[in-house]
């Protein structure tokens, strides 16, 4: 697979420690700007009944909020085991135990064992991985209707940062990175999978997009699930 000699290690870097903060920030102030975004037009557009593919969960907030919005069901897929588990055990504290899966891993490694859902979303997640073709790619063609991103902005400054934040990182003999996309890159990948787009706003870090499903995809698996699913 593309790329597998650039991914870092997640589990170490998205640690027991950096989950508890987050969940304990989430606690306090719910979904941040960018992330409470996604939300409102994620919810706008209708999410009653819908099946969650969210990739790179973290600690859930996305599958929480539609959750309690109305979703039906969602699926967790994440490369850190300690962000799974403080979103299972949340996600159980607040009622949702039996409407929710987890899969721990890489999901593009994993995306043929994964089912389309009506929304698939990846919040702040594009930016952690270096294949950002294979990532986008695979994860807009198992979309069924929406499909919502947030990541950096491509612009001197995120990359200016992105690169200061790395060399640290290589000082520190850590293998994580920061990667910053191209949008027009970004933006193509998902059109090219049957999308156009529905929302977008950049702010000075976070750009939010969503995108609704226009035609089928092509690919054989998730095409039948798509002409299967429910109008």
């Amino acid at each position: 697979m593309p790329g597998d000699c650039c991914k870092p290690d997640y589990d170490l870097h998205f640690d027991d420690e950096s989950a508890r903060k987050d969940l304990l920030v989430y606690r306090a102030d719910g979904p941040d700007g960018s992330t409470r975004r996604l939300l409102d037009v994620l919810i706008a557009e209708g999410v009653t009944d819908a099946s969650l593919l969210d990739i790179g969960a973290g600690i859930g907030i996305v599958q929480l909020e539609l959750l309690a919005a109305g979703a039906a069901r969602s699926l967790d897929v994440d490369a850190s085991r300690a962000y799974l588990s403080v979103a299972e055990t949340e996600a159980a504290e607040r009622g949702f135990a039996d409407r929710t899966a987890y899969r721990h891993g890489d999901f593009v490694a994993l995306a043929d064992e994964i089912p389309p859902a009506d929304v698939v979303t990846l919040d702040r997640v594009i930016c952690c991985y270096p294949d950002v073709r294979s990532l986008v790619s695979r994860s807009a063609a198992h979309a069924l209707r929406l499909y919502g991103l947030v990541y950096p902005v491509d612009r001197w400054w995120t990359r200016g940062v992105a690169r200061v934040m790395n060399c640290l990182d290589g000082l520190r003999r850590s293998d994580y990175r920061m990667h910053i996309h191209s949008q027009a890159l970004v933006d193509r990948l998902v059109r090219e999978a049957g999308f156009e787009q529905r929302y977008h706003h950049a702010g000075k870090v976070w750009q939010t997009v969503v995108y609704q499903r226009v035609r089928a995809p092509a690919t054989t698996s998730v095409a039948a699930g798509l002409a299967g699913a429910t109008p």
